[in-house]
């Protein structure tokens, strides 16, 4: 494959990849009637194990997300009484983000919606195609994470 090509196919996947995620956040906010984050936010803080809170570091680190969009996110969600920022037990400077009982209920009253949602999004996609796109979707998030083009703002040319 030329490197034209490559691109090609890079331009058209990186560019399906932007619309399919500017359609689940609009389908999410319309169907369910909150904001895609707000969703993964209380997906997060909601799993098993983490009864006692997440770190906000690791909560930033888990969902890919920048601290300041995750402060406001989770102060909009302080405010709806889904969450709390906890003293971290062993870091009195470091806090935990912790579900309410009123955030684990919204969640719990989420999970029909949530199948349903699924369901429909998925219809078309076989088992096997869905556990592959899983993986080559790691692939890339992985190789993502390792991009380097020599700082920000560079252009990526060797100009010699």
């Amino acid at each position: 494959m030329s490197a034209n090509e490559t691109r090609g196919i890079a331009n058209r996947l990186f560019f399906r990849l932007f619309q399919t995620g500017n359609i689940l956040q609009r389908q999410v906010q319309n169907e369910m009637g909150i904001s895609t984050v707000q969703w993964a936010v209380l997906g997060a803080v909601c799993r098993e194990g983490y009864e006692q809170g997440v770190s906000f570091n690791q909560l930033t680190e888990y969902l890919g997300v920048s601290r300041q969009s995750l402060d406001g996110v989770l102060k909009r969600m302080e405010r709806e009484n889904h969450v709390v920022r906890i003293p971290h037990p062993d870091d009195g400077r470091a806090r935990l983000v912790q579900v309410t009982s009123t955030g684990r209920a919204y969640w719990d009253s989420l999970q029909n919606t949530i199948t349903a949602f699924y369901e429909q999004g998925m219809k078309g996609v076989s088992f096997d195609d869905g556990a592959s796109l899983l993986h080559l979707l790691a692939k890339l998030q992985k190789s993502l994470g390792e991009i380097s083009l020599g700082g920000a703002g560079s252009d990526a040319q060797d100009d010699s």
